[in-house]
């Protein structure tokens, strides 16, 4: 009696074994090779971003010409600034300006604004001014 007891568990040892296969697994899966990155695509310019910053900062000034700020799309004012280049209006309107026909403060007066905020203000007032 003592032997088919012993018995017992090793046949259902046995049996729960059976269809299992032989093949050990690895324990750690091996890690995949790194990827690299492909680099961000540059960031498109957004007019609707330029057209929210000009009416919570700029319009104070460029919707009624105060300070002597040209008005938004009076071409005959803003040719001759446009035609000094983008770079020289990002500057202007980024640290400020002072000249012969008025003053802009920096950033619009508003310093929470980041650089980019500011140059796309500046793409949406160059472009309703061409």
């Amino acid at each position: 009696m003592r032997t088919q007891l012993l018995l017992i568990p090793l046949l259902a040892g046995l049996l729960a074994a059976c269809g299992k296969s032989e093949h050990p697994t690895p324990a750690v899966a091996p890690a995949p090779a790194p990827v690299a990155a492909a680099p961000a695509p540059a960031a498109p310019v957004d007019g609707a971003k330029g057209a929210e910053v000009f009416k919570n900062t700029c319009a104070m000034c460029h919707q009624t010409g105060v300070a002597g700020a040209p008005k938004l799309g009076d071409k005959p004012d803003w040719a001759p600034r446009i035609a000094q280049g983008p770079d020289l209006l990002y500057k202007h309107a980024i640290e400020g300006f002072s000249g012969d026909k008025g003053a802009m403060p920096a950033k619009g007066g508003n310093p929470s604004l980041s650089d980019a905020d500011v140059k796309a203000a500046v793409d949406y007032i160059v472009a309703q001014g061409r």
